[in-house]
């Protein structure tokens, strides 16, 4: 055995090893020397029964009884052996049984002795929950943050306690920190919340210094007389009152680029200013567009729109004022109107947006009010001067519409009553036909008073001699006994007129017919030779634009650019048409 041992160490040894000066015995030759002492007797034994005598307490207790009751070695066998066991039912507890009572007696079931009816009976359950309503799936799953959060947020806005937290005494009372500690609350605060704050608060400052600085820079007083004299219910002054009207004048000043008129003055001052001024709108009145799924967008025109506006044109000067835009509306116009009848069009970009409505007010026409008139179809476009306005009834695209036909003998009556002279006034003529159908109401009126006419007429022819004609002829103002016949440029005899029983209106009517003939004749004749020279004007109009900006964009590399060449005028209506004598 010691050789084997002995060769294995040698085999396991390095061959470089210093070889030890004393040997060491491995472990089985020490657990050999231990198991074969000498006089040492390893043969098993039974064990001897441990006895609980006397001279057994004399011996130390290396249990503790006063720690470690169940170790006590004083205790008594009556001691171990009592019992346990809970008295069945019926039989009272005693002794210290009673102490151990494994229940608690705010449990109804354990609250003591029943009856045998009582404990036979049937538990009663509580009464079943009506089931709430299944929730519609048909638009996604809702979703169930608020019943599965909104409680356990009531009870933290309630104060009470949350169960999962136990980093915190819950009968500690909250600290003056941030997180309910000792430590103050710039103890939690990082250098970066620190810069912010500060930064917040110089943000805070000069926003302060800012707005006191522009209120008393709104505030001061007017810098020149004419400013003060726009402004008369702000004068200058240093009352807090008259400060805060400057400030609002302004203000609204400023504003004032986004809500008023582009210019002052939409229409321009001509030579010879036109007696009378005719301001159409345009949606649902001359024209009526409508969309549909099949044919998109439809835009029809309105009976008798031509007729209306060219004889028309003869006594007023027509102005189309849209509250569309120009570039919605501008395509509409050309279609509607090729001939120029109309003299000025005007689109949103000239109406005052006000309370979410656009206005046009006829204040910025350049136009003299007492001779102004304007058609609508809508009462709030033209709130700023309603006893100018005919308001219609919006036209739907109804094919056998007169609606607009019918106004001509009425707006022919007010260009014959301005001709007259005197101080005529739209408005004093609009103010007699409020609240009335104009149509009917004027015929009614030309009915009596033709009836009226004819009365003197006959009464005139029952007078014998010349004399009485002529005279009558005075009282009309249409000549006098020594004058005798009076001829006008058109051909028309108004001694022969009156004889036969015509009123003024009825001449003047005649001779707005014939200049409407010869109107319509013309251009029947010679519309699309017009048309296509004002193509030609406006393309040689565009080509002049587009060299001059070219010639302007090339100075700007320094390039020598030609003589920017003189500019053309629009393209002006043919000779022969209302549009060309108007303006020339």
């Amino acid at each position: 055995m010691f050789m084997r041992a002995a060769s294995r160490t040698l085999r396991t040894a390095p061959a470089l090893q210093v070889p030890r000066i004393a040997p060491i015995a491995s472990t089985s030759q020490r657990i050999r020397f231990y198991a074969n002492k000498p006089g040492r007797d390893n043969t098993w034994k039974r064990p001897d029964p441990i006895k609980f005598d006397k001279s057994n307490k004399a011996t130390n207790d290396p249990a503790h009884p006063k720690e470690q009751p169940e170790f006590d070695a004083a205790t008594a066998p009556e001691r171990n052996t009592t019992t346990t066991q809970q008295p069945g039912p019926g039989k009272p507890q005693s002794g210290k049984a009673a102490q151990q009572e494994t229940f608690s007696k705010e449990q109804e079931e354990f609250s003591g002795p029943k009856s045998p009816s009582e404990n036979t009976e049937p538990t009663t359950e509580s009464p079943p929950q009506p089931q709430k309503p299944l929730p519609d799936l048909r638009q996604g799953i809702p979703s169930t943050f608020g019943a599965e959060f909104g409680e356990a947020e009531t009870k933290s806005r309630s104060g009470a306690q949350d169960p999962n937290n136990i980093t915190e005494d819950p009968e500690s009372p909250p600290g003056p920190g941030r997180e309910g500690g000792e430590l103050p609350k710039s103890a939690y605060e990082t250098s970066t919340d620190r810069r912010r704050n500060k930064v917040a608060n110089w943000s805070y400052i000069a926003f302060a210094v800012f707005a006191g600085t522009g209120s008393a820079y709104l505030c001061r007083n007017w810098e020149s007389e004419e400013e003060e004299k726009k402004h008369p219910d702000a004068p200058n002054g240093w009352t807090p009152i008259l400060m805060y009207q400057r400030a609002k004048a302004r203000i609204g000043g400023e504003m004032s680029y986004y809500t008023e008129p582009t210019f002052n003055k939409l229409l321009p001052e001509v030579e010879m200013m036109p007696p009378l001024t005719l301001v159409l709108s345009l949606e649902d009145l001359l024209v009526h567009s409508e969309w549909t799924t099949k044919h998109g967008w439809r835009t029809a025109k309105r009976p008798g729109v031509d007729y209306f506006l060219r004889y028309l044109s003869q006594y007023y000067e027509l102005v189309i004022f849209t509250s569309a835009k120009s570039m919605d509306a501008d395509p509409i116009i050309r279609k509607l109107d090729p001939y120029r009848i109309v003299m000025w069009p005007l689109f949103r970009e000239a109406t005052r947006y006000e309370g979410g409505e656009y206005i046009k007010d006829l204040s910025h026409l350049n136009r003299d009010l007492s001779r102004t008139i304007i058609i609508d179809t809508d009462p709030s476009h033209v709130k700023a001067q309603p006893e100018n306005a005919i308001v219609l009834p919006k036209w739907k695209g109804q094919p056998g519409d007169k609606g607009l036909v019918a106004l001509i003998p009425f707006l022919e009556y007010l260009a014959m009553l301005q001709q007259s002279g005197g101080n005529f006034d739209v408005r004093h003529a609009l103010k007699s036909m409020e609240g009335k159908d104009i149509p009917t109401e004027f015929a009614r009126r030309e009915a009596k008073l033709r009836a009226e006419h004819m009365k003197e007429v006959e009464a005139e022819k029952a007078k014998k001699g010349r004399k009485s004609i002529n005279s009558f002829m005075g009282a009309l103002g249409m000549g006098s006994a020594k004058q005798g016949q009076m001829v006008l440029a058109d051909g028309t005899n108004m001694s022969e007129a009156a004889a036969q029983g015509k009123m003024m209106i009825d001449i003047f009517r005649d001779i707005g017919r014939k200049q409407y003939e010869s109107m319509d004749k013309e251009i029947r004749e010679n519309g699309e030779k017009w048309l296509k020279e004002m193509a030609e004007e406006e393309k040689k109009f565009q080509e002049e634009q587009m060299k001059n900006m070219k010639s302007g964009a090339m100075s700007w590399f320094g390039g020598s650019a030609a003589a920017p060449a003189q500019q053309s005028p629009l393209p002006s209506a043919p000779a022969g048409t209302p549009e060309a004598g108007k303006s020339a």
